[in-house]
C-alpha cells in the first residue's frame, strides 16, 4: 500500500511540477515556474506580507524577495506599505496580473473538468476532500 500510495504521488507531483512551468509562461512568457504558486496563494489572501508568503512555501525571505521582484518587474504584482509596519511591505496582484492569472486559471479548470468529464461527480467530489486533508495534515 505506501509503494502505491509513493509511486501515484510522485508521479503526480513530477506532473504538477511539470505543469506549473507551462501555467506561468501562460501567464506571462518571462514568469518562472515557482511564480505561480505565489500568484494562486495571492489570489486567495492578498494582500499578504513577503515574509508570510516565503514561510507558506517555506522558502527563505531572499529567494520569496527575488521571485516577487521579477514578478513586479513583469507588472504582474505590486508593493504598498504595511500600515500596520511601516517598515514592512504587502504584496498584491496588479489589474493586468489579476487579468492574466485568471485566464490560465480558467483555462486549466477547463483542462481538469475535461481530463475528469467520465468519472462520476461524486468521485472528483471525494477526490477533492482527499487531496484537502492531504494538504491539511502536510502543512500542519
Amino acid at each position: 500500500m505506501a509503494g502505491a500510495l509513493e509511486r501515484e504521488l510522485t508521479v503526480l507531483f513530477r506532473r504538477a511540477r511539470a505543469a506549473s512551468g507551462d501555467l506561468a509562461r501562460a501567464v506571462h512568457p518571462g514568469l518562472e515556474a515557482a511564480a505561480y504558486g505565489i500568484l494562486v496563494r495571492l489570489d486567495e489572501v492578498e494582500p499578504e506580507r513577503a515574509t508570510d508568503l516565503a514561510a507558506y512555501f517555506g522558502v527563505g525571505k531572499a529567494t520569496m524577495s527575488r521571485q516577487l521582484r521579477a514578478m513586479e518587474e513583469l507588472g504582474l504584482v505590486a508593493r504598498e506599505p504595511d500600515p500596520a509596519d511601516g517598515r514592512a511591505y504587502l504584496m498584491r496582484l496588479t489589474g493586468e496580473g489579476r487579468e492574466r492569472f485568471a485566464r490560465v486559471r480558467r483555462l486549466r479548470r477547463e483542462r481538469y473538468l475535461g481530463q475528469l468529464a467520465a468519472w462520476d461527480p461524486s468521485d472528483v467530489a471525494e477526490l477533492a476532500r482527499l487531496l484537502h486533508r492531504l494538504n491539511a495534515t502536510q502543512s500542519g
